[in-house]
């Protein structure tokens, strides 16, 4: 059984919220969130110390103001000013989604929440799922995934890419949940297993699945994005793509050696038809084997060298053991 779970005036829950560069959508997203608490405490799901917690990540914009204003004034927002439920850390530098996500998990677990959920600030993500994944909690599950129950508002080429990434990871060994980003709940003792992992290149969406406990998913339709634009274009879509794959399976470099074997193959194959070639007299035809040959090489090596390479930096950067972020600042109440 979850911890605490039987008792819900002590389920004290922490909605943990990235945010870099959220300035057009964060109003809204304050109003939102304190709907849905106010709604869960008034329903006795949730206990009145719950909090939304934001963090910022080096955001450039105005969003670090506005998660202090929210926090000091939330009138300002059109939020009753006798509901304190905002909170936020501000990193001193950009430090990317994953950290930013770890950072306010942590958080959470030291001041003492019994739950977390995690989600993006733009709403997509139907927060009306929070009922279903608390209730799921209060049945037992310590991590309860939200998963989309359909990608329709996607374009054919997200979708495919999505599903080919997800069946390739399947396919390296890693365990992870289809369609399911980073909005999931997680109880303290989950949150408390993930605490010990100390990798800097973090993954969680491989993460979370291999800490174990009971599990349980909730479907939900995601939406469109309320304002702003999207912090993942395709450049950085692939670029955690490939985080991902490199940071749970050895698979790409056991690939190198076969790819070195395969252009052995060639190789010799090439030499047979050289010498096939010579005793004929056609040496000057083999000339665009030969270059065919040279190029399939080069580009084996050049492939297998920025695999390897991959691979090595990861350890560089695990081996100079530095933070993960450096929080410059935070807000009076998680201060105190």
């Amino acid at each position: 059984m979850a911890e605490d779970a039987t008792n819900n005036a002590a389920v004290r829950l922490a909605i943990v919220v990235p945010c870099y560069n959220e300035e057009e959508v964060l109003p809204e997203t304050c109003r939102r969130l304190a709907a849905k608490l106010a709604s869960l405490v008034e329903r006795g799901i949730v206990a009145p110390q719950s909090r939304v917690l934001f963090v910022n990540d080096g955001s450039r914009d105005a969003t670090w103001s506005l998660i202090k204003q929210a926090s000091l004034d939330p009138a300002a927002f059109g939020i009753a000013p006798d509901a304190p439920w905002f909170e936020g850390i501000c990193f001193a530098h950009n430090e990317g989604h994953q950290n930013a996500l770890f950072a306010g998990l942590m958080r959470a677990l030291e001041a003492g929440f019994t739950c977390t959920i995690s989600l993006d600030a733009d709403l997509q993500d139907d927060i009306d799922a929070m009922d279903e994944m608390l209730e799921k909690y209060r049945a037992g599950a310590e991590i309860v995934y939200g998963v989309r129950s359909n990608r329709d508002t996607d374009t054919a080429f997200k979708r495919g890419t999505a599903e080919a990434f997800y069946g390739f990871m399947r396919w390296l060994g890693v365990e992870m949940v289809s369609d399911s980003a980073d909005y999931r709940l997680m109880g303290r003792r989950a949150v408390e297993a993930l605490s010990r992992y100390g990798e800097v290149n973090l993954f969680l969406r491989g993460i979370v699945p291999a800490l174990g406990f009971s599990t349980d998913k909730v479907y939900y339709v995601r939406g469109a994005r309320f304002a702003g634009e999207s912090k993942y274009p395709l450049k950085k879509m692939l670029s955690f793509a490939f985080e991902g794959i490199t940071s749970f399976s050895v698979k790409p470099i056991r690939w190198v050696s076969l790819l070195g074997a395969l252009s052995i193959v060639v190789a010799i194959a090439m030499l047979v038809y050289t010498f096939v070639s010579m005793a004929f007299g056609h040496v000057v035809e083999g000339w665009s084997s030969l270059m065919v040959s040279i190029w399939l090489v080069g580009g084996l090596i050049m492939l297998s060298l920025g695999i390897v390479g991959e691979y090595i930096g990861k350890i560089y950067l695990e081996a100079k053991a530095r933070p993960r972020y450096i929080i410059a600042e935070e807000t009076d109440g998680l201060a105190s």
